[in-house]
């Protein structure tokens, strides 16, 4: 599938539906549509933590509590800014999750230039992401700011 269509699944998500499921049907879109996606999460903040919701991959992560600060994904949510880690071997921020796991994106989703929650994408394959991933990947955690 291609940027295009999925971003157009999900503002179907998002404009038609007022389900409770609206994040989790989202993550199954990105989930699905890319191959080199193969663990995709939304983290919310509360507090001074990240807190795992809505997650699909072929398994659950034990890091369901971040603070923020800590790891890439705390680190996203500390700058406010997108983090790529082309190869999560040569990061020490990196919080160990799956074996497989080579590269990692992290997509702050912000309102009123406050982080609220972000889109966490691991990858099997090193140097999965590109910037066309960010821009993508921007627009949709814009279009969930709402719904966070």
């Amino acid at each position: 599938m291609n940027y295009r269509i999925a971003e157009q699944k999900i503002k179907g998500i998002l404009t038609k539906s007022k389900s409770t499921t609206i994040l989790q049907d989202v993550v199954d879109v990105l989930h699905e549509s890319f191959e080199k996606y193969s663990w995709v999460g939304i983290y919310r903040v509360k507090g001074d933590v990240l807190v795992l919701g809505p997650w699909k991959g072929k398994q659950a992560t034990e890091h369901t509590k971040i603070p923020i600060g800590k790891g890439v994904c705390g680190s996203a949510a500390r700058s406010g800014k997108i983090e790529v880690v082309a190869d999560v071997s040569k990061d020490s921020r990196y919080l160990s999750c799956f074996r497989s796991t080579r590269s990692e994106i992290v997509v702050p989703i912000k309102k009123k230039n406050r982080v609220i929650g972000e889109i966490d994408i691991d990858s099997d394959v090193s140097a999965a992401f590109n910037k066309t991933d960010e821009l993508f990947l921007e627009k949709i955690a814009d279009m969930l700011r709402q719904h966070i």
